[in-house]
């Protein structure tokens, strides 16, 4: 049996410019990385090729924040799915909140553009949650129904990692506690379940996620999605060196 590794991940949305994010790259490259914890990086895209290469001999993957739904085509300023894996991209993160709030994006576009990724060997990142705190039942249902929705419009299917992060704590001074994000991933894996092709589909918390959280979570979650505390290498390190002790404790 392959015991699955536990996630780190961390987009940098687009708070570094090119040399801060290739400074934070290097820094992340030097930190001792187990066979047991998959790291991802999102930097934006003008950063990518160059991500890539610093990283090419060094276990973490790297992703893009976004990507367009067709694969070619009359889409001005926008990234293709080809595009993203010819520039050395084994990742994609779809569907976050802000896409929605600040271009629009609704469920048939997110689908749309899951299938894309699937189609070009791109392991979708996606990001759901609640939009105001709620009992975690209640988030629990809404959840499921988000995902169930989005995997009803989909035609595809390959590798997925589901993001939950519940909108009103990204940013927020604390996370979701406990007890309510394992009922939500809880949900989401019953949803997953009814989909043979995604059985291997894993599920990461983000959402003021930091030190110690892992280990509360885990093995409710399969890791952890860092925002801006990832911005200090240091800190990043010390979730990686986190998620190797939970994953230690699992085997």
């Amino acid at each position: 049996m392959t015991l699955r590794r536990t996630i780190v991940a961390t987009s940098l949305k687009m708070y570094f410019g090119h040399a801060r994010t290739l400074e934070w790259v290097r820094a992340a490259a030097s930190v001792a990385i187990p066979d047991t914890v998959e790291t991802i990086v999102l930097p934006s895209f003008l950063s990518i090729p160059e991500t890539v290469a610093e990283l090419r001999d060094t276990p973490i993957g790297v992703g893009a924040q976004n990507m367009w739904s067709d694969d070619a085509g009359a889409f001005t300023g926008e990234v293709s799915g080809p595009q993203l894996r010819e520039a050395g991209c084994r990742f994609v993160e779809l569907g976050h909140a802000e896409r929605e709030r600040l271009f629009g994006e609704d469920a048939g576009l997110v689908a749309a553009k899951i299938d894309s990724a699937w189609r070009n060997d791109l392991c979708p990142i996606l990001c759901l949650g609640e939009k105001e705190e709620e009992t975690p039942d209640a988030a629990a249902r809404r959840c499921a129904e988000i995902l169930r929705d989005l995997l009803a419009r989909t035609t595809g299917g390959g590798d997925l990692i589901v993001a939950y992060e519940p909108v009103w704590a990204i940013g927020a001074p604390h996370a979701a506690s406990a007890e309510h994000v394992r009922t939500v991933a809880a949900a989401l894996r019953e949803v997953l379940a009814q989909h043979p092709a995604l059985k291997d589909a894993r599920i990461i918390y983000g959402g003021a996620a930091g030190e110690g959280l892992l280990e509360q979570l885990y093995p409710a979650v399969d890791g952890l999605f860092l925002g801006r505390f990832a911005h200090d290498p240091a800190a990043w390190g010390r979730i990686v060196e986190e998620a190797a002790a939970v994953a230690a404790s699992d085997r």
